[in-house]
């Protein structure tokens, strides 16, 4: 079990910015804008990434 509650609180807030970055892309998809489907896909590559990174188990996180 992951110990650290901030990491827990930050991957909950990369759900989030994926979630936001996925409405974005779907928007610019839609009303043809460039910029704001680059900007969502950006959204969604760092969200994902970041939601991995949180959940990732340290060493430090034995029980």
């Amino acid at each position: 079990m992951i110990k650290g509650e901030g990491r827990i609180v930050a991957a909950l807030g990369a759900v989030f910015v994926t979630l936001g970055g996925i409405h974005a892309s779907l928007r610019g998809l839609l009303f043809d804008e460039n910029a704001v489907t680059y900007y969502g896909v950006l959204a969604i590559l760092i969200g994902a990434a970041s939601f991995v990174v949180m959940l990732t188990p340290f060493p430090s996180d034995e029980p």
